[in-house]
């Protein structure tokens, strides 16, 4: 065994492209500082590494589709503000088609604030509270076109032929139809789905669209998101913007997968662009691909610069298969979804949005539930209605570690088993781990993080006091590892305002721990254990002085079978897992802490059926295997061991004596001994490398 010391233990898609119009001159001007505002806001000039934690800064945005405005009120306050979201972008407030569907919400009738999410007053209601917790209101603002057919909006407007109550037939170019993506000047001056097509170059059109944009501003929305920006010309959403008050953030819906006449990267001198490839690749990585591909992703696969990009895992279109979709990957996924919105906000690249999605069951014209998301006291989230991800714990989380590492913008300490096994750190203010095997992350992390422990933010949520954490705990040794021990699908992510404070010894995390060793034995012969955590290891991973104090390498335990004559003497007094054979008041023909044999079943030809329930020994319903396994059923101390493993040796009295050395795979660290999971029921074999754990 690596450690064995023999002394007792001691307690302790429209415009044709031409030159920027004179009249708009000084619009580069205000561009600049537009676009600077975008950047501050999204945190994305963040550049080099601090060594002073930074407050945590909003650096996320989510999408509440087809919410309405008082649902988005009362989110905001009870969750978005407190979770330190940075924005919502809402659907289009102005009046549109009567319809159900989602997509009537995109055929405008007029700008009247009059529409499925609400009146006027609701939107100005819900822009107030939103601002006052601290969350800004991005209006998703349909520009490029009108609505098509005939009949009477949300608001009671009648429109038909071409004929609005802001436009008239000479607003609006010819129709024709887009049928190749390849010629520019059909793209931008045809009609997308027979949407009627404004004239953006025309200066009324330009003039109006600036209008319904001050009048959001002068409301108090903070941006914009310009829907079917490719099929305008970047000069003329340019000259609409030189006319709208203040620097709202924009960001510009340019579908670009490549071999198009029209590219995203036109549209950066105007605000932010939707990086589509992102969520694509990004799918087709997390379906199809390796983790171990994405150290370089971003500007590495051909994106937009970081600064430019809006990213998000999946959208309102792709996640109904329209615009750009592909691989995507979306909150009927499950974990999958959970693991890919975890490395988008982990991983330091573009201003991410997180998707906030209702069920439409299979219909992707669907509109939204009828019930509202705050239905009274109920919370309508999570089922068959309302999806809500940007509650999910995985998802949230995720903002909370984007939220407290922006101040450091970078990679390092990059990690992968060449698979879909990766882990990364942000410097000294975060580090991610994330498996998307069928089997365990069982590894030494390099990280630059502090020493101590920290709350895992993707289960749990540090205490006010910072003196505990709600959920899981990831340990950074005093040399700055992690032994990392990530289960099937899962992930971990820790940051810098996640340090738990305490300076009082760890609370006990008691866990009824159940180990089986497998060894053909016979009367008169005996099993007993010992084990722990290794003495060189925890002296230089986890800061300990085991040779000196060695209860700090010992595991508490408490035994829950006495009822065995034979093996109860050996088991009082015996409250640690050691390497030090009899304790202090233990009886002094003990070799460790003794097991009792059991079987699954009882032979009838044996008599009288024993079984640890009455007799300590016997049949045992956890042993699932057969004859000769040996049991051990302790309440363990799982804070005392290294992130919820431990090693074990096995010695059989008058037999066999001591296991030769064991190759266990995927320990936490090198080891020549079993390593079992506290808090779960392990079977070894004597003298064989196999594991096998279960959950009770």
């Amino acid at each position: 065994m690596n450690t064995k010391i023999t002394t007792p233990l001691t307690n302790n898609s429209d415009k044709h492209y031409r030159l920027l119009p004179k009249e708009t001159s000084g619009y580069n001007r205000k561009v600049k500082k537009i676009i600077t505002h975008t950047l501050l806001t999204a945190s994305l000039i963040l550049t080099g590494t601090s060594q002073v934690q930074a407050a945590p800064q909003p650096t996320t945005f989510v999408h509440l589709f087809e919410w309405n405005w008082q649902d988005i009120a009362q989110e905001c306050e009870l969750y978005l503000g407190p979770q330190g979201y940075a924005a919502v972008q809402v659907s289009p407030p102005n009046e549109h088609i009567q319809g159900s569907q989602w997509w009537t919400r995109y055929q405008p009738v007029s700008y009247q604030l009059e529409s499925r999410g609400g009146s006027r007053a609701q939107f100005i209601d819900m822009v107030n509270r939103c601002k006052a917790v601290g969350v800004n209101i991005y209006v998703d603002a349909v520009i490029n076109h009108m609505a098509n057919g005939s009949g009477t909006g949300t608001a009671g407007s009648s429109y038909g032929n071409k004929a609005y109550p802001n436009y008239g037939v000479q607003d609006f170019h010819n129709s024709c139809t887009i049928n190749d993506y390849s010629n520019r000047w059909q793209v931008q001056n045809c009609e997308l789905v027979s949407l009627p097509d404004l004239n953006t170059s025309s200066a009324y059109v330009q003039q109006t669209i600036a209008n319904y944009l001050n009048d959001l501003t002068s409301i108090g929305v903070a941006g914009f998101r310009f829907d079917a920006s490719k099929h305008m010309a970047v000069e003329d959403i340019q000259a609409i913007m030189a006319k709208v008050n203040g620097s709202p953030l924009v960001f510009q819906e340019v579908i670009d997968q490549g071999g198009e006449a029209i590219s995203s990267n036109e549209y950066t001198s105007v605000g932010l662009v939707t990086e589509f490839k992102y969520s694509t690749k990004l799918g087709d990585t997390f379906r199809n691909g390796k983790l171990a591909w994405l150290s370089n992703f971003g500007e590495g696969w051909g994106f937009l610069p970081s600064s430019s990009a809006v990213v998000f895992v999946d959208n309102h279109d792709n996640q109904r298969g329209h615009g750009g979709a592909g691989n995507v990957i979306t909150y009927q996924d499950g974990r999958l979804y959970d693991l890919a919105n975890v490395f988008m906000l982990a991983y330091p690249y573009g201003y991410p949005k997180v998707m906030s999605s209702y069920d439409y069951h299979g219909d992707t014209d669907a509109g939204a539930p009828s019930i509202p998301v705050h239905n009274g006291s109920s919370l309508e989230c999570f089922g068959n209605n309302w999806q809500c991800e940007h509650r999910w714990s995985y998802i949230a989380g995720g903002v909370d570690f984007r939220n407290n590492t922006a101040d450091n913008w970078t990679t390092t300490q990059w990690w992968d088993n060449g698979n879909n096994q990766i882990a990364f750190g942000r410097g000294s203010a975060g580090f991610v781990a994330i498996n998307k095997e069928s089997y365990s992350l069982t590894a030494s992390l390099n990280t630059d993080m502090a020493p101590g422990t920290y709350c895992n933010v993707l289960k749990g949520k540090l205490a006010s006091d910072g003196k505990s954490c709600s959920g899981e705990t990831i340990t950074v040794n005093s040399n700055g590892t992690i032994n990392a021990n990530v289960a099937i699908w899962d992930a971990f992510a820790i940051h810098q305002g996640a340090k738990i404070t305490s300076t009082n010894p760890p609370v006990s995390n008691i866990q009824r721990t159940v180990i089986f060793i497998q060894a053909q034995t016979q009367s008169g012969q005996d099993m007993f254990i010992r084990g722990g955590i290794d003495h060189s290891y925890a002296n230089t991973n986890l800061g300990k002085n085991c040779a000196s104090t060695n209860v700090e390498c010992a595991i508490a335990i408490t035994h829950n079978n006495l009822r065995n004559t034979t093996t109860a003497p050996w088991k009082t007094n015996d409250n640690y897992l050691d390497w030090y054979g009899a304790e202090a008041t233990q009886d002094n023909t003990a070799e460790g802490t003794p097991l009792d044999w059991t079987t699954n079943v009882w032979p009838t030809s044996w008599g009288v059926i024993r079984t640890t329930a009455i007799d300590g020994y016997g049949e045992d319903p956890l042993n699932i295997w057969g004859q000769h396994y040996w049991m051990l059923d302790v309440d363990m101390d799982c804070s005392q061991t290294v992130n919820g493993q431990f090693e074990v040796k096995a010695f059989v009295k008058n037999g066999q004596g001591w296991e030769g050395d064991i190759a266990q795979a995927n320990t936490p660290y090198a080891s020549n001994n079993h390593v079992a999971q506290c808090g779960k029921i392990n079977k070894f074999d004597f003298n064989t490398n196999s594991v096998e754990v279960r959950n009770f």
